[in-house]
């Protein structure tokens, strides 16, 4: 099991707390998650299956780690 929580987003580069609210990545989140799909790739933990939230910061985050 692998958890990688989603990049910065742009509620979180503000101090807000997002809970439900569909917000999308900041830049930095963007590179964050392109990062945490390079760690995961050079450790050889590739996964065959994945699931998020349905919450755009958490998609996005996903689609970029898997590039």
């Amino acid at each position: 099991l692998i958890l990688l929580r989603h990049g910065e987003s742009e509620w979180n580069a503000k101090n807000l707390f997002t809970g439900w609210v569909d917000v999308n990545l900041t830049e930095k989140g963007e590179k964050e998650a392109v990062r945490g799909g390079e760690l995961l790739k050079d450790a050889g933990l590739l996964p065959d299956v994945l699931h998020t939230s349905l919450q755009r910061r958490a998609i996005r985050t996903a689609q970029l780690a898997l590039e």
